[in-house]
């Protein structure tokens, strides 16, 4: 291979990727350590119970079970931890709070052992009345999900509304009171769905000298390890964190889980212990939010969009994990990418007896994009005008404010609607039986972040780069090799990324909101020109000129007088007889900014167009995606094939709630569907029958070579797309999530919805 195998806007063969389709790739639960002891989670049959005891002495009975650990065997007040309250305690004390919350661990020599004791383990316990949705968390009288000495300081700490996130601009009733406007108001619902990656969650602890070493499906090691240090009392640097990359990850890998519970087991025993989820229990780890939804939109008699009056309660579960966060800066943007002159948006988290939600592909943008785009395209069918149109009437252009307060318009967002249009065929006839539909949806980027990178050019001209990114599918591994072979001419199979391990990469924030191709991007690219501006007083040197008179690009020293030199040449005559390397260091920093409501502006925005050309078999109700297009706006594709992979893998995604994903739980409160034989996911069976994936390039972002993160738009606006293209088939409007086959059905015999038809003022 070549250097220009791998320059940037190319898509030389994937990183790792050999090892990763062969089976070769090691993941966690791949992966052990000498005299390492396994350990299985103990749970009750129900959502919410009151624990009195738990006997654990028939398990420690049983051959190879070294340990049963409750709450009570922890430092008393039992820890609690969690990224945005200290409210998920290390085990269930006292009450459990969903189905799945675990009250004890069992650690035996064999997995078998441990499954033998965790059947052995007495739980006396009594079922309490549980709220699970909405409704039942909201009623008055309802059962408080969280005690409230947990949230002594909070005024809403006597209801299960956990925060209330209020964005405004303009004056919206007086908006709503102006002659002549159309008003559309309707409610939607969005279902608890899970992340159902590829790879269950696993963890290992082991002690290690005067700390501890922990192993995790981790996307944020960093952050782990700032956990595991506050709940064991060490230092930093005596939690080293093995981040292996995770076979998928979706947001469900962000924050701890299990670790701390498997941590003071192997401290206890002073030996390593693992936990390895199964699928079902991975279900009962993390899920996205479910979400109900009202918007009320005013539109003018030429389709501008005067006002949206929007209300959102998302129902997060039992502990806050990251899911407050999820609710405000998934909400923030939901008015839109376009130019609206009155805008209210209330969104509110939903504590209940439900798995805790977490991140999840999309960070609660799909939940209000799906009740908002369902909105304009009514308004439109309403007002008798193209629902592209309206769109493209509305839609924020370049540098336009469409937030007043914030990151104005980054990208020529009409270029991927009209191309989105033209790739379906918009104005073109549809063939008999099928609808379409078109919706848009937007993101926030990364609001803060600090990366940072070092990079080692080698004496032979290769490359290592450290970076604390997790790689979970995303392809940054070849990405940064990509930018440090296309800085420093090392061609990409001279390059290793180095990943995964605390005790040896340099801090990294987080892996989330698209944001590694900018931010870690941009602090290797920073490293990179560290050593270029090393390199170029070093060939000043050799070759006898100015420093000014040099320059570093490429891959190339290059003289004032037009003479060219490849890096290593000049590398291997700096450092001469003795060797060595070059090192860089590159750092990428988005502070905080004092009373923004996302704590920062965000760094990009992600933009995406969809649009759906469907069938509905009117006898069974079963939806056929007949041509999906999706198109987003990347700024610059640094690798045009994963690109494409990652816009098409959200594609796909987005089918999985829009059509059949969705927790069924029974009255207690018990998930139902746990697994892959009960819950349904899309399969090759379920594609579309036509799949076109865009990106529009201006290098107008702020990554490296103006690039944006990407990835999460093709999945924000399926579903109102499909759902669209749905009522343009039947003529009926759904507006619960998903359109499963029997929910179709059942809408198309009562017809269309009362109210459907809405009046002018």
């Amino acid at each position: 291979m070549t250097a220009l195998d791998g320059t940037i806007g190319t898509s030389p063969n994937r990183v790792g990727g050999i090892d990763r389709v062969t089976g070769a790739q090691r993941y966690l639960a791949d992966m052990s350590v000498t005299d390492a002891l396994h350990a299985k989670l103990v749970t009750v049959p129900v959502a919410r119970a009151r624990v009195a005891r738990i006997d654990g002495s028939a398990a420690l009975a049983l051959p190879g079970v070294r340990l049963v650990l409750t709450a009570d065997d922890l430092p008393q007040p039992v820890p609690r931890f969690g990224p945005q309250n200290l409210d998920r305690p290390v085990l269930a004390t006292g009450e459990t709070k969903y189905h799945g919350d675990p009250v004890a661990l069992v650690v035996a020599d064999t997995r078998e052992q441990a499954e033998a004791g965790v059947a052995a383990v007495h739980v006396d316990y009594k079922a309490l009345p549980a709220v699970c949705t909405v409704a039942a968390a909201l009623a008055t009288g309802a059962p408080l999900v969280q005690d409230r000495s947990l949230r002594a300081k909070d005024p809403r700490r006597n209801t299960n509304v956990l925060n209330e996130h209020v964005v405004a601009w303009g004056d919206v009733e007086a908006a709503a009171a102006e002659p002549g406007l159309t008003i559309v108001e309707r409610r939607y619902t969005f279902p608890m769905v899970t992340h159902f990656a590829i790879e269950p969650h696993a963890f290992m602890a082991a002690p290690d000298g005067d700390g501890v070493s922990v192993w995790s499906t981790i996307q944020h090691p960093n952050w782990l390890q700032k956990t595991i240090a506050g709940l064991t009392r060490l230092p930093l640097s005596k939690v080293r964190v093995y981040a292996p990359d995770p076979g998928g990850g979706f947001g469900g890998k962000q924050h701890a889980k299990y670790e701390p519970a498997v941590v003071f087991a192997a401290l206890r025993l002073g030996r390593p212990v693992r936990l390895v989820l199964t699928l079902e229990e991975t279900f009962q780890a993390v899920r996205r939010a479910a979400c109900e939804a009202r918007v009320r939109t005013g539109f003018t008699a030429d389709g501008r969009i005067a006002f949206h009056d929007i209300e959102a309660d998302y129902l997060i579960g039992a502990y806050t994990d990251i899911a407050d966060r999820v609710v405000g800066k998934g909400s923030y943007p939901a008015a839109g990418p376009y130019n609206v002159p009155a805008v209210r948006i209330v969104a509110r988290a939903i504590l209940s007896h439900t798995v805790p939600s977490t991140a999840f592909r999309g960070f609660g943008n799909p939940q209000i994009n799906w009740a908002v785009e369902s909105t304009i395209d009514e308004g439109a069918r309403v007002l008798g005008i193209d629902p592209v149109d309206v769109r493209l009437r509305n839609l924020a252009r370049k540098g336009d404010r469409f937030i007043p307060f914030d990151t104005p318009c980054d990208g020529e967002w009409d270029q991927a609607v009209r191309k989105a249009a033209e790739l379906i065929g918009w104005d073109t006839p549809c063939p008999p039986g099928r609808g379409r539909g078109i919706a848009l949806g937007i993101k926030s980027g990364p609001t803060t972040g600090l990366s940072y990178s070092i990079v080692r050019l080698l004496a032979d001209g290769s490359v290592v780069v450290y970076a604390g990114t997790s790689d979970m599918g995303q392809g940054a591994r070849t990405v940064f090799a990509q930018i440090a072979s296309h800085e420093l001419g090392a061609p990409l199979d001279w390059i290793t990324v180095v990943m995964g391990d605390t005790a040896i990469v340099p801090y990294d924030q987080q892996t989330s909101a698209s944001r590694s191709t900018v931010l870690m991007g941009n602090a290797i690219l920073a490293a990179c020109r560290d050593i270029q501006a090393k390199l170029r007083s070093i060939a000043a040197t050799q070759l006898g000129a100015a420093d000014t008179d040099v320059t570093v690009a490429e891959g190339v020293v290059r003289l004032a007088d037009g003479r060219e030199f490849p890096i290593r040449e000049v590398l291997a005559a700096g450092l001469g007889r003795l060797g060595g390397e070059i090192t860089g260091l590159g750092e990428m920093r988005k502070e905080a900014e004092a009373g923004h409501p996302l704590s920062g502006a965000p760094a990009f925005f992600e933009f995406n167009c969809t649009a759906i050309e469907a069938e509905v078999d009117a006898d069974t109700g079963d939806v056929t995606i007949d041509r999906h297009v999706t198109v987003s706006d990347v700024g610059k594709a640094l690798n045009p094939l994963q690109v494409r992979m990652q816009d098409e893998g959200a594609a796909i995604m987005g089918l999985g709630h829009t059509l059949m994903e969705h927790y069924i739980l029974d009255d207690e409160g018990r998930i139902r569907n746990l697994g892959a034989i009960d819950y349904r996911i899309p399969t090759s069976m379920d594609l579309p029958r036509e799949l076109r994936s865009e990106a529009v390039e201006n290098a107008d972002g702020p990554g490296p070579y103006g690039s944006k993160g990407m990835s999460e738009g093709a999945l924000l606006c399926v579903a109102p797309a499909v759902a669209a293209a749905v009522r343009d088939a039947t003529g009926v409007a759904i507006r619960d999530l998903p359109l499963t086959p029997e929910r179709v059905w059942r809408a198309l015999q009562v017809g269309a919805a009362p109210g459907d038809a809405e009046g002018r003022r």
